[in-house]
């Protein structure tokens, strides 16, 4: 097997029924959502096992080509109603490469596709959606935090029918300012547009992650391995 990207894991019970695979935002790394595990509330009867891929470093020109761990380069676009996040091709295509490997070592372990979820935040969210909707074998789901939808003019020619119907979740922050809300819910309309269904969560936040969203979460996953969860 082809060496996988470094990335860091934590199992919530023996013999996981699932996997989530969380990739971090630009400039963060592997333990960024390590600490938000314990918060979801998951059942003890839903053990799970938590994939958290460490991006390459590499030169960002939105931050004056600093070197930083990125999953894909990014420049600025203007759009009417705010700025755009302009990805790179490539950086994009080989990040999916990266999680689709991932995701097939899985099978190895006995997880099938429709077990695992691919989810991310910023950064790490575009490439969920890039990897999850391309998928071509049924994946559980797509969560898609405080994100965009990269390489949008391919994806009537390169979504799969495996992933039609996949659940995906987008949550945003209305204050964002680093990723405009007005961008997150263009793409959010681009997706539906494909046929896909899309559950919708605004928060009164910035680029970040708040309890209520943290609950989300929780439940949202929950659902996707069929498993009741109660918050206390």
């Amino acid at each position: 097997m082809t060496k996988l990207i470094d990335h860091i894991e934590l199992v919530t019970g023996p013999e996981p029924k699932g996997t989530i695979i969380w990739m971090h935002g630009l400039g963060a790394d592997c333990w960024d959502f390590v600490s938000i595990v314990k918060e979801l509330g998951l059942p003890d009867d839903l053990p799970l096992r938590f994939i958290f891929p460490q991006a390459p470093t590499r030169a960002i020109s939105i931050n004056n080509g600093q070197r930083m761990p990125g999953w894909y380069d990014i420049t600025l676009s203007e759009l009417q109603d705010g700025a755009a996040r302009k990805a790179d091709e490539s950086g994009v295509r080989e990040s999916q490469g990266f999680i689709n490997a991932l995701i097939a070592r899985e099978a190895t372990r006995g997880i099938a596709s429709d077990k695992i979820v691919v989810a991310g935040f910023s950064q790490g969210g575009a490439i969920a959606l890039q990897t999850g909707l391309r998928h071509p074998q049924p994946l559980a789901g797509v969560m898609a935090l405080s994100t965009y939808l990269p390489l949008e003019n391919s994806l009537a020619t390169e979504r799969t029918l495996a992933n039609a119907n996949i659940p995906i979740l987008m949550a945003h922050g209305t204050q964002d300012p680093l990723v405009p809300v007005t961008l997150a819910r263009l793409s959010k309309g681009k997706i539906e547009a494909q046929g896909y269904q899309v559950q919708w969560h605004e928060y009164p936040m910035q680029h970040s992650v708040c309890m209520e969203e943290v609950d989300d979460i929780g439940r949202w996953l929950a659902k996707r391995f069929q498993s009741p969860i109660i918050l206390v």
